[in-house]
C-alpha cells in the first residue's frame, strides 16, 4: 500500500480511492494511535467532525462518525464548515480530534480526510504514520479492541459551532468594515454561509455569488480557481472589492475595484504592514514559501520586513512559524495563517482583515497592494523525466548559473521536482514577462536532454 498521507491529509475520488470503508478504518486507527499516545488519558474522548458541501461527504462524514464512536470516543457534528472552522472549535471546545472532510479546491468528485490534534494544529507526520500503519494492520485481520456498553462513544450534532465560529471572527478584527462594498465568491462551498454571515455582521455591504451549494457544484468554475465571474461581478457592482474562496474556505485571493487580481503574496504584504504597524508582526518577519514572487521580497526588504522562505506547502509554512515564534505567513496560492488567531489558513478571516486595513485607512486595494510589484512569473512543467537527478545534473546546473547571470538581481530561477508528479517544475522570474518565457523555455529543453 502506497502512502496514504499527502502533505494536506488523504485524499482521492470518492467511493473509488477514498470510500467508506477506508473513512471508517482511518477514524479507528486514529482514535487508537491517539489513545496510544496519552492523549485520551483520565478522560473521555471528544472530536469534533465537520465537511464541505460534496454529495460524497454525507456518506464519508457517516463512515467517520461511526468509526470514532466504535471506538469510544464521542463526536460533536458540526456540519459544512470551513477547514479552519473546524480546527478553531477543535480548539475552543477542548476536543481531542478534530476531523475535516474536503478536498479543498479539487473538483467535486474528489474528496478527503484531514486529522487535526488538540488545540486544532495538524496531526505529527509522525502521528499520521502511525495511524497508516494501524489501519493496514487492521485491514489485513488483525481485530480491533471495541467497548462495548456506556464505553461507546455518543454522537450529537454541535449547531452552535457556527455561530462560535462567526463571533470569534468577528471578535479578533482591529475595526469594523462600515463603508466597504464587497463582492463574496464562495465556490459553492464550505463558507457559503459563514462568509456572508461574518462580513455583514462586520458592517459590509456584501454581493454573493457562487453561494448556493447543490453538493455537485463546489468549485465548479468559480472560487479562488476562477476568477472570472469574480472580476467581472467586482465591476458590475461598482464593488471596492472582490473576496474569492476555495471550496474548504483556507484560502483567499482578492480582487480590486478594477477587476485586478491581488494574489496571496500581495495580501501577506498588505496584512505584514499592517500588523508592524499595530505592533503585532513578531520579529518583523513573514513566512512564505520558495515560490513567493521576487516582487514581494523585494518590497519587504525595502520595508524593513525579513522575508522567510519555506519549502512550498503551507504545512512548512506553520512550522516555521510555530518553531521561530512568528505571527504571519502564508503562500501565492491565498493560504494565509494569522496564528494568533488560527492554526491554519483562514481564507474568512484574510478576506475580513483585508477588508478592515481597506476601511481604517480608506485606502483602495490596489493603492495598499501597490506596496509591491509582482514580478512576471513563468512556471514550465518538463514531464516524463528523472526528476532524482535534478540536483546533481552538472549540465543543468550549468544552465540554471547561465540563466541566473542573465537575469541577474532583477529575476531568479527555480527547479524543484514535484512531489506527486514525474515531472520537475521550471520557474522564472524577470523584469519582463518574454525574457522570463525565453529563459524558462531554454532551461526546459535542457531538463529534457539532461533527465530524459
Amino acid at each position: 500500500m502506497g502512502r496514504l498521507f499527502g502533505t494536506d491529509g488523504v485524499r482521492g475520488i470518492a467511493n473509488a480511492d477514498l470510500t467508506a470503508e477506508l473513512a471508517l478504518g482511518l477514524s479507528v486507527a486514529a482514535a487508537h494511535v491517539l489513545a496510544e499516545a496519552g492523549t485520551f488519558e483520565g478522560h473521555r474522548a471528544t472530536a469534533v467532525v465537520g465537511r464541505d458541501p460534496r454529495a460524497s461527504g454525507e456518506f464519508l462524514e457517516a463512515a467517520v462518525v461511526a468509526g470514532l464512536a466504535s471506538a469510544g470516543v464521542d463526536v460533536l457534528r458540526v456540519g459544512v464548515l470551513p477547514t479552519p472552522a473546524v480546527a478553531y472549535l477543535t480548539g475552543a471546545l477542548g476536543a481531542d480530534l478534530g476531523v475535516m472532510l474536503s478536498a479543498s479546491h479539487n473538483a467535486m468528485p474528489d474528496n478527503g480526510i484531514k486529522f487535526f490534534a488538540r488545540g486544532g494544529h495538524k496531526l505529527a507526520d509522525e502521528l499520521e504514520d502511525r495511524i497508516e500503519s494501524v489501519y493496514d494492520e487492521h485491514r489485513t485481520g488483525a481485530p480491533w479492541e471495541r467497548p462495548t456498553g456506556a464505553g461507546v462513544g455518543r454522537v450529537r450534532n454541535y449547531d452552535e459551532g457556527f455561530d462560535q465560529y462567526v463571533a470569534h471572527l468577528i471578535g479578533v478584527l482591529p475595526n469594523r468594515l462600515d463603508g466597504v462594498k464587497v463582492v463574496l465568491d464562495e465556490a459553492h462551498g464550505a463558507a457559503a454561509r459563514v462568509s456572508p454571515e461574518a462580513f455583514t455582521r462586520a458592517g459590509a455591504e456584501i454581493i454573493t455569488i457562487g453561494a448556493e451549494p447543490d453538493g455537485l457544484n463546489i468549485n465548479d468554475g468559480c472560487g479562488s480557481t476562477h476568477l472570472e465571474l469574480l472580476k467581472a461581478a467586482v465591476v458590475e457592482h461598482g464593488a471596492d472589492l472582490g473576496i474569492a474562496h476555495d471550496g474548504d474556505a483556507d484560502r483567499c485571493l482578492a480582487v480590486d475595484a478594477a477587476g485586478e487580481e491581488v494574489d496571496g503574496d500581495q495580501i501577506l504584504a498588505v496584512l505584514a504592514l499592517a500588523m508592524r504597524e499595530a505592533g503585532t508582526l513578531r520579529g518583523d518577519a513573514v513566512v512564505g514559501t520558495v515560490m513567493s514572487n521576487l516582487g514581494f521580497k523585494i518590497a519587504m526588504e525595502r520595508e524593513g520586513i525579513t522575508l522567510v522562505q519555506t519549502a512550498v506547502g503551507d504545512r512548512y509554512v506553520l512550522e516555521s512559524m510555530k518553531e521561530h515564534g512568528y505571527a504571519l505567513g502564508g503562500e501565492q496560492s491565498g493560504h494565509v495563517i494569522v496564528l494568533d488567531h488560527a492554526t491554519t489558513g483562514d481564507g474568512t478571516l484574510t478576506g475580513l482583515m483585508l477588508a478592515a486595513r481597506m476601511a481604517s485607512t480608506g485606502r483602495s486595494l490596489a493603492d495598499l497592494a501597490g506596496v509591491m510589484r509582482r514580478l512576471p512569473q513563468v512556471l514550465v512543467n518538463v514531464p516524463d523525466v528523472d526528476k532524482s537527478r535534478v540536483t546533481t545534473s552538472a549540465e543543468l546546473a550549468t544552465a540554471v548559473t547561465e540563466a541566473e547571470q542573465q537575469l541577474g538581481t532583477t529575476g531568479r530561477v527555480l527547479l524543484r521536482s514535484s512531489g506527486t508528479e514525474p515531472l520537475v517544475r521550471v520557474m522564472v522570474e524577470a523584469a519582463d514577462i518574454e525574457q522570463a518565457r525565453a529563459v524558462a523555455g531554454r532551461l526546459a529543453d535542457v531538463v529534457k536532454s539532461a533527465l530524459g
